[in-house]
């Protein structure tokens, strides 16, 4: 077990470098989305990590599990952590800035305490707890603003797209600790990933049709970082930063994405945020602190 009070100076590097892929992601979709239409982008997403992962694991000589209900486990768990909120996210980019989706994803955090709270007994909502929670909603309401949310246009239905998948993952964070404990991290992750890809491909066909290779150098480009770089390799790092630093210290890379995915998406594509957007994730931000450090009084 960790300790949350205990991180090393390697953890902290990690975690940061782990901020930088992952909000780096959020411009590299939103490329691939210039040419190639959502569930193609997600396809191109969860199949060539899970290429890569399963040739970690094969290489580790890890145990692939058999029994049918792990791998109905896997399907379930790619749906909720690969392929629900992968495609919401990407659909909710073509109508909103990378910053913004990055902002409410980081709503992920607030979704994932409130849920294992109602769900296990040892994740109660302690008053610090609490607060963090309420912060986070606010700053969730601020960014999006209370006269956008009674809109029905296509800006405020991406935002809850994003919202939506935000919230998919907290499920998917719930699902795994009932269904996959025991399981070796990496072997879980490629199986998830197998999981997502099974439902993605059928659904890929049906909407975008056969997808094809003929893309231009930019498309590959962002395809290799998202799936390669910000899904494979992120999986391999987010595991040893979990067994180094324990999952309260883990939830402050989503303090760092949003600012990367916000200066990248102003640098490349010239997106401008509204002012309440900064409000809104500096109260979602505060939020996630005063939970880190609730989490500092438990042991992971």
């Amino acid at each position: 077990m960790i300790d949350q009070k205990s991180i090393s100076l390697r953890a902290w590097a990690e975690l940061t470098l782990l901020g930088l892929i992952w909000g780096a992601s959020f411009l590299a979709i939103r490329v691939a989305l210039d040419e190639l239409p959502v569930l193609t982008t997600v396809l191109h997403r969860t199949f060539w990590a899970m290429l890569v992962l399963w040739a970690v694991v094969l290489a580790r000589r890890l145990p692939i599990p058999r029994s049918p209900r792990v791998w109905g486990a896997f399907l379930v768990m790619g749906l909720l952590n690969n392929a629900i909120p992968f495609g919401l996210m990407a659909w909710g980019q073509l109508y909103i800035e990378s910053g913004l989706a990055a902002i409410l994803n980081a709503a992920t955090a607030i979704f994932g305490v409130t849920l294992a709270a109602i769900v296990f007994a040892d994740e109660r909502l302690t008053p610090a707890r609490l607060l963090g929670v309420g912060l986070g909603f606010f700053g969730v309401v601020t960014t999006i603003g209370l006269g956008n949310l009674a809109q029905l246009d296509l800006r405020s239905g991406a935002q809850l797209a994003v919202l939506g998948g935000a919230f998919s993952y907290a499920c998917a964070s719930v699902w795994a600790r009932l269904n996959l404990g025991g399981l070796p991290p990496l072997v879980a992750a490629a199986g998830m990933l197998t999981g997502s890809t099974l439902l993605i491909v059928p659904a890929t066909l049906l909407v975008d049709g056969v997808p094809s290779l003929a893309l231009a150098p930019a498309t590959w480009a962002a395809i290799g970082y998202y799936g390669l770089v910000a899904t494979a390799g992120a999986y391999l790092l987010y595991y040893r930063i979990l067994a180094m630093a324990g999952s309260g210290n883990l939830m402050l890379v989503t303090l760092l994405i949003p600012p990367v995915a916000i200066a990248l998406g102003a640098a490349v594509r010239a997106e401008a945020l509204p002012p309440r957007a900064f409000t809104g994730f500096a109260l979602l931000a505060l939020g996630l602190l005063i939970l880190n450090i609730a989490s500092r009084h438990r042991r992971d």
